[in-house]
């Protein structure tokens, strides 16, 4: 952008901070999120992330059937209810609700502000999908890219990470990688109002449009690193302002979480951030909600990016009125040389048989299940051909309970194999001894939960940056591309700095004084979830004074404890604290198998392990709670 139109614009916005809103966290998030912004908020931008991991590979095998058109409906539904808004306000919008058909679903909004007779103008960005180049690369040297976490000698893959090889037996469906804010500036500089990508990293939107808004160059990194965390924050919308908080139980009126407002974040020209929301009534935006998001799906201290490196080690979360929570504190420096994407491939069919006991003797129940069905497919040939068969337990019976479903357990035999037949035979073989089951069995539904289905697996690779060709595509009023702009890569990289920051605490002197007995969630606030195959876990303490003894107890060691059966010697944990924030974040490495499209894992997500933890009972030193506790 030119200095003169630079000067322009920042005399026309005064340097105000831009309000950058944002109306989607996932596919399932409706349009009418995006309206209500558009309609009561004051805001300059509306941003969306749509995207999953592995919605981009579902997608891509409908596509090719010609049964999807590889966006987002709800991303088209909202931008079709808003329009009016956006053309009124002045409102631009930024989303990668393209999914795999970006320039494809900005057509179709093009051709919606036709019919209405707005001026808006329309681009999308390109250059995430490299399935062809992928696939051929594979080809022709069967050489595995670069893992994600090859760079860890302490990480152990899946030992079915790498069987996308055999491309005959698991073929690809899709490979993208993750954009940085590039070509959203681009768009943006060349008069785009509506911007559609594909796959970018989930808060390259925010900072595409701070970015432009204030005119930063690629080198401001201080600032840039602002904005990735102010687009960590608000891109899984409901999360930062009461959805998946953990400290819900503390509010009396439930219905405050009922249809809660979509976060908005306030940037300044230094990059320092307040998050909020419109005060609707509904909804919690407070110090515990951003620092619980803050959290979430962290890869420790080190924040990697296409566009900037941010160290997080010095966040600060302060509130500093209701409903608005100030973040600063991040420093910036060059982007990797590589950036993330993923290989989505057919990784084979999986299925579950849900079967449930109540009651008397349930341990014996399941052993006696694991061993009839296990007789029955080792007789049947196929025992030795599952990938995987495992027998999980779910819940456990209430001694002398007070209704049947109290008494009830479930067992989720659950599987996956390389073809269909063989998921089969774990039906047919249950069937066979249907009637020589334990006393008491009874079904979920029936046996049409048992029935195979397609499953796409996950292998999270790296991709040297300056071999993306990431464009912007400006289109004119009747769809058709008016100009195509390179996006350029990053100035200046740099090798990441470590971000294996594995210390623990110095551990309390010992105390000899008096403990009691407490629930970790009764004294605790967290969040956990998913990246690819590995698991991230936050906690902090709900009472300040807490810190030191937090700090201290919860050690690589005393996690590891507290996992208890569920550990494996494969897996392995990263360790950091965020001493301004008190905070403690874990990274469990491989505990999610493949990924979660492949998990063998009830929690998937890893978004219920944080409570599991906090469900815990501990001896905790009375003296910590100060006089009257």
């Amino acid at each position: 952008m030119s200095g003169k139109h630079l000067r322009s614009r920042f005399e026309e916005q005064g340097r105000r901070p831009v309000r950058i809103a944002n109306c989607s966290g996932g596919r399932n998030d409706p349009g009418y999120q995006m309206l209500r912004h558009a309609e009561r908020g004051y805001v300059d931008f509306i941003t969306g992330d749509y995207l999953a991991e592995v919605s981009l590979a579902e997608n891509a095998e409908a596509m090719r059937a010609e049964k999807h058109n590889g966006w987002f409906d709800t991303c088209l539904d909202g931008v079709q209810q808003s329009l009016d808004f956006l053309a009124e306000k002045h409102i631009k919008v930024i989303v990668n609700g393209g999914g795999l058909n970006p320039g494809g679903l900005a057509r179709k909004i093009q051709q919606l502000i036709q019919e209405k007779g707005y001026g808006l103008r329309v681009a999308y960005v390109s250059g995430d999908d490299i399935l062809e180049e992928v696939r051929s690369e594979l080809l022709e040297t069967k050489q595995l890219p670069p893992h994600l976490d090859g760079d860890n000698p302490d990480v152990n893959l899946n030992r079915l990470a790498t069987a996308f090889l055999d491309t005959e037996m698991k073929p690809l469906v899709a490979a993208n990688a993750y954009l940085g804010a590039r070509g959203i500036v681009k768009a943006l500089d060349a008069g785009a109002d509506i911007i559609i990508c594909g796959r970018v990293a989930d808060a390259s939107p925010v900072i595409g449009a701070a970015w432009w808004w204030f005119g930063w160059n690629d080198a401001d990194y201080d600032r840039l690193a602002h904005a990735l965390v102010a687009g960590h924050l608000i891109e899984c919308s409901g999360y930062l302002t009461g959805g998946n908080f953990s400290g819900f139980d503390q509010y009396n009126d439930l219905d405050l979480f009922v249809d809660i407002p979509f976060p908005i974040a306030e940037i300044e020209l230094d990059g320092s951030t307040i998050v909020t929301m419109d005060d609707t009534g509904k909804g919690l935006l407070n110090e515990d909600t951003v620092r619980c998001q803050f959290l979430y799906e962290l890869q420790g201290a080190i924040y990697l990016n296409s566009d900037v490196t941010a160290d997080l080690t010095d966040v600060t979360i302060k509130e500093v009125r209701s409903n608005r929570v100030q973040v600063r504190g991040i420093k910036g420096s060059p982007p990797p040389a590589t950036t993330k994407f993923g290989i989505f491939y057919q990784g084979g069919y999986q299925c579950q048989l849900l079967l449930n006991a109540t009651g008397y003797a349930t341990n014996q129940k399941w052993d006696l299940l694991e061993k009839q069905v296990k007789y029955r497919l080792k007789r049947n040939g196929v025992l030795e051909k599952f990938d995987i068969l495992e027998f999980q337990i779910i819940g456990t019976p209430q001694e002398n309970p007070e209704s049947q479903l109290a008494s009830t357990t479930y067992c989720r035999v659950f599987a996956q194999a390389p073809d269909e037949v063989t998921c089969v035979m774990l039906r047919k073989s249950w069937a066979e001894f249907v009637m020589q089951h334990f006393s008491g069995l009874h079904y979920s539904l029936d046996f049409r939960a048992a029935m195979p289905m397609r499953y796409i697996a996950y292998y999270p690779a790296l991709y040297p940056q300056h071999r993306l060709q990431e464009s912007a595509h400006i289109l004119q009023v009747d769809g058709t591309t008016e100009k195509c702009l390179n996006a350029g890569h990053p100035p200046n990289f740099q090798d990441p700095p470590c971000k294996r920051i594995s210390f623990d605490a110095e551990p309390l002197p010992t105390r000899t004084g008096p403990t009691k007995r407490v629930r970790i969630g009764d004294i605790t606030l967290g969040r956990s979830g998913d990246k690819g195959a590995n698991l991230n876990f936050g906690i902090i303490p709900k009472d300040s004074s807490h810190w030191p003894w937090l700090r201290s107890f919860f050690s690589r060691a005393k996690l590891r404890e507290l996992i208890g059966k569920d550990w494996k010697d494969e897996y392995f944990i990263e360790r950091i604290e965020f001493p301004n924030i008190q905070a403690v974040h874990f990274v469990i490495y491989g505990i999610l198998g493949r990924g979660s499209s492949s998990s063998v894992i009830l929690d998937a997500l890893g978004k219920g392990f944080c409570d599991y933890i906090r469900d815990k009972v501990i001896d905790v030193p009375v003296d910590i709670f100060g006089h009257g506790e």
